[in-house]
């Protein structure tokens, strides 16, 4: 059996959702649909695209602990041609400090408390138990890889692993900010004329909210029209069927609030959208 995937199985067997890396530490498109980018999606970077499978397929979303997946016809030639594997840290529910140099690796020793490390090949990863949002370049060669993130396999690393602490979490927020409101309940229409619901897999609409925050959260320009944008593409994905929850829209309107939007803008890019479609 192909070395990889042995590593693979033995991973996902501890409930570690892992995937394949080509060359470049990129993910495959791990189903027809989506080889070389025929979706529309980005298999040759680190993000998936917003392709139309019924199951999560490339990118960290691959990650999977079913063996079944792993061995199957559509994962073959990925493992075939992978060079390493990758894991979900957040999956895991771990997070991993990504120190890529030893002058990070220096300050963690003193800014961070100590936990389980494993040896990368320019630097260390950091593991705690406990998940958060990812964000790269949180400091100069630090990066944080847990929720929507992979990272590399290298080994089960050495030190006994700590709870995620509150020196982590904080290295995500660039500077002290007043806590904006959640907007409360929005309706969303239900299944339009009794149709039935078209997402065969709860994954499916899962994939599509957590891809949409991913989405608003890397805007790096144009924050409005990209909100604006998302909620149109939600709507038009699953807004018919009666999936959408108020939980859902919480969900998108905190990532928008995140970024700077007002709650009366999101309520405005909401209604919009819903207009557009003549719902």
């Amino acid at each position: 059996m192909n070395k990889h995937l042995q590593t693979a199985l033995t991973l996902a067997s501890t409930n570690t959702p892992v995937l394949a890396l080509r060359v470049g530490k990129v993910p495959f498109g791990n189903c027809r649909a989506c080889a070389d980018g025929a979706c529309g999606g980005r298999p040759h970077m680190k993000n998936p695209g917003p392709c139309q499978c019924p199951d999560v397929c490339h990118g960290w979303a691959a990650a999977t602990t079913n063996p079944h997946v792993l061995t199957s016809a559509a994962w073959a030639q990925a493992w075939r041609q992978a060079v390493s594997v990758a894991y979900h840290p957040g999956g895991a529910g771990l997070t991993v400090v990504d120190l890529d140099s030893p002058e990070a690796v220096a300050w963690a020793q003193v800014a961070l408390p100590a936990t389980r490390t494993v040896v990368t090949t320019r630097g260390e990863h950091w593991l705690y138990r406990g998940t958060m949002q990812s964000a790269n370049a949180v400091r100069p060669g630090v990066d944080i890889k847990s929720l929507m993130s992979y990272a590399r396999w290298l080994g089960p690393g050495t030190g006994t692993m700590i709870a995620l602490p509150g020196a982590v979490r904080a290295l995500i927020l660039k500077e002290p900010a007043p806590v904006r409101p959640v907007l409360g309940a929005v309706s969303v229409p239900g299944s339009v004329g009794g149709g039935q619901c078209p997402h065969r897999r709860p994954a499916y609409l899962e994939r599509g909210i957590a891809m949409a925050e991913q989405r608003i959260t890397e805007a790096s320009s144009g924050v409005h029209a990209t909100v604006y944008r998302t909620f149109l593409a939600v709507l038009s994905a699953h807004g018919r069927c009666g999936c959408l929850t108020e939980a859902h829209t919480a969900r998108l309107f905190t990532a928008a609030q995140a970024k700077g939007e007002t709650a009366r803008h999101c309520t405005d890019a909401w209604t919009n959208a819903l207009t557009a479609l003549g719902m």
